[in-house]
């Protein structure tokens, strides 16, 4: 019997394939069909997965992924993992519930995933019961590491932040404003882009304008996510690397803001690991 689990966001992949005497992990880039079409998310499993698999044929497949909302995005994957793979057993589902079932098990609360993009919702140990959408990293995704990369972009260029820590900015990355504007508006994946930047912030949070712009990001997180949910001293889940890098000041503000933090995970797979090994 053998199971392969993805988790994917629109940055990386990662890829577990599970059988009776091991378990593999594998990273892959990311998956999306907001961004991608069937025939390029066949090339990337061509390319990059099926290299990587030394394993007798794949039974159970369950593929997590940011973007799988709707039949017809779940589509643009069932059909090259089902010509790829030669079995109909897959489930295809969204991040959010691979975040849910990683971080919570069989038990209720809030799930949240920050990483290249934000997502929260409340799960019964089962399924998720409500979901405030995130509206991606136009509209929303306050959180994330897009929304932490565009408003550090745009303080450096509009001279909010300090000369000094814009200049620092600029020349570790060798950008100019004509650069990043064509990257944003011209390019794919601006979204990876802008959630590039992250670790600039996190090897300046001693600089109060840094932290500050840090918390700020967050607090839009709680307020225009988490207290619409309207459940008092909830227990909360978080996942993602930008929760994991920043989770000190995310520690702090969820007192604040009167929630309960459980745990805090880099990666939704261990838990989806641990998951699925109770099953099969």
């Amino acid at each position: 019997m053998t199971t392969l689990i993805a988790d994917s966001g629109s940055t990386k992949t990662d890829w577990c394939l599970i059988t009776e005497n091991q378990s593999i992990q594998i990273s892959t880039p990311g998956i999306n069909p907001f961004f991608q079409n069937e025939q390029e998310i066949k090339q990337l499993l061509c390319e990059e997965l099926l290299p990587k698999i030394q394993a007798s044929p794949i039974n159970h497949i369950h593929f997590f992924g940011a973007g799988c909302i709707g039949k017809s995005a779940c589509n643009l994957l069932y059909r090259p993992l089902h010509e790829l793979f030669c079995t109909s057993d897959i489930e295809i589902a969204s991040d959010l519930l691979g975040a849910a079932r990683s971080l919570c098990g069989n038990r209720s609360g809030i799930a949240c995933i920050l990483g290249t993009g934000s997502n929260s919702c409340l799960y019964d140990g089962k399924n998720i019961t409500r979901n405030i959408p995130p509206l991606g990293f136009i509209l929303g995704d306050e959180g994330s590491g897009n929304s932490l990369g565009k408003r550090l972009i745009s303080d450096c260029l509009k001279g909010i932040l300090p000369t000094g820590i814009t200049q620092q900015f600029l020349n570790k990355y060798h950008l100019t404003q004509a650069d990043i504007l064509q990257s944003v508006y011209q390019e794919s994946f601006p979204n990876r882009y802008l959630a590039s930047f992250t670790p600039f912030l996190s090897e300046n949070i001693q600089v109060p304008e840094i932290r500050q712009l840090v918390e700020e990001c967050f607090r839009a997180f709680f307020e225009r996510n988490l207290q619409l949910y309207n459940i008092p001293n909830a227990e909360v889940h978080f996942t993602g690397s930008i929760a994991w890098h920043f989770k000190e000041i995310l520690q702090r503000l969820s007192k604040q803001y009167g929630f309960i933090i459980k745990n805090i995970t880099r990666r939704p797979i261990e838990g989806l690991i641990r998951y699925y090994e109770t099953i099969y």
